[in-house]
C-alpha cells in the first residue's frame, strides 16, 4: 500500500496522481489517508520514481472538475479523485457524470463546495480599523471566516472586485488572505497575527446593526427551518446579530409570532392625553 500525504493542496496532489497512473497503480494500491494505515497488516510502500511508461491524455473539463472537488473537505478527499482520474484515463469518461456512483458524489461535492463559496460571500462580515490603526497595520477592513471547505483562495477575488482599492483581510483558522488594494496575498498557513487582528477587532457599528435587526426581526413570518438553512448556526458567532438570533426565534416559538413586537411597544414610554369633556350649547 502506497500511503502519501499532499498537505491538502491541489497541485501536490496533481503531481503524484500523475506519477501513480504512469506507473499502473490501480487506486486499491494507494491511500491519501491523514494519520494511522487502516490496515494493520500493510506495509507501506514509497511512491515510484520517474514518470514511469504509461501515457494517456485527459480531457481538461475533468481537471477543472477535480481542482474544484478537490476543496472538499471530508472523508476519501484525494482517494475519490484518483480513482475518477483513473477510470477516465483509462477510457471510461462516465466516472465524470452524475449518472455514475463515483461520478454523482464528484458533483455533490463540487455542490457542497460552490455553495461555500456563497456563504462566504453573503457572511463574511469586515469590521473597519479606526484611521491609525489602519495606517499602521496597511489595513482597512478585517474578518474573521470558518468556511467548511478550502474556498477562501478561490472565492475571495469576489471581494477585490467589489471593494475597489479598500485594503482588506480574512482569517481563518487553517488559511488567510490579504488585499493591499493591488494584489491578493494567499498563505495557506494563516499567521497567527492575521487571525488576532481578524479575532479582536472592534466593530464600531454592532451595536447600532444589532438594534436594527432587532426591530426589523419578523416573528410573524419567522421559518427556524428556513433560516437555519440559509444561514448556518455555525456562522452566527462571528455575526454581530448571531447573539440575538436564538432569543428572537425563541420568543417567537413562545407565542410572539401572535403579538409581533407589542411587547417593545408596550415597554415603551408614552404620554398621558386627557381628553376634555365635549361641551354642549
Amino acid at each position: 500500500m502506497i500511503a502519501l500525504d499532499c498537505e491538502d493542496d491541489f497541485s501536490t496532489w496533481r503531481d503524484q496522481a500523475r506519477t501513480l497512473l504512469g506507473h499502473g497503480i490501480d487506486p486499491s494500491d494507494v491511500t491519501w489517508a491523514q494519520g494511522p494505515m487502516a490496515d494493520l497488516l500493510a506495509m507501506p510502500t514509497p511512491l515510484p520514481q520517474g514518470p514511469g511508461p504509461f501515457r494517456t491524455r485527459v480531457p481538461a473539463a475533468l481537471l477543472t472538475l477535480l481542482e474544484q472537488a478537490g476543496r472538499y473537505q471530508g472523508e476519501q478527499r484525494w482517494n475519490l479523485l484518483y480513482e475518477v482520474l483513473w477510470r477516465v484515463a483509462h477510457g471510461d469518461r462516465t466516472a465524470m457524470l452524475a449518472g455514475d456512483r463515483l461520478g454523482s458524489e464528484l458533483q455533490r461535492r463540487i455542490k457542497q463546495v460552490q455553495r461555500e463559496a456563497h456563504h462566504l460571500h453573503a457572511f463574511v462580515r469586515f469590521i473597519p480599523l479606526p484611521r491609525a490603526l489602519a495606517e499602521r497595520l496597511q489595513l482597512d477592513l478585517v474578518a474573521f471566516h470558518q468556511p467548511a471547505h478550502d474556498i477562501l483562495e478561490s472565492a475571495s477575488g469576489h471581494f477585490a472586485e467589489r471593494l475597489g482599492q479598500q485594503r482588506w483581510l480574512i482569517a481563518t483558522p487553517r488559511d488567510g488572505i490579504r488585499f493591499d488594494g493591488q494584489s491578493l496575498d494567499y498563505q495557506r498557513r494563516c499567521p497567527e497575527q492575521w487571525q488576532h487582528w481578524a479575532r479582536h477587532a472592534e466593530d464600531p457599528g454592532a451595536e447600532l446593526w444589532r438594534t436594527y435587526y432587532k426591530h426589523i426581526f419578523n416573528p410573524a413570518r419567522l421559518n427556524p427551518l428556513a433560516l437555519r438553512q440559509h444561514m448556518p448556526g455555525r456562522f452566527w458567532q462571528h455575526l454581530p446579530e448571531g447573539e440575538l438570533i436564538p432569543r428572537l426565534v425563541g420568543l417567537a416559538r413562545r407565542g410572539k409570532q401572535r403579538d409581533g413586537q407589542a411587547l417593545e411597544v408596550g415597554a415603551q414610554v408614552g404620554k398621558r392625553i386627557v381628553v376634555g369633556a365635549v361641551v354642549e350649547d
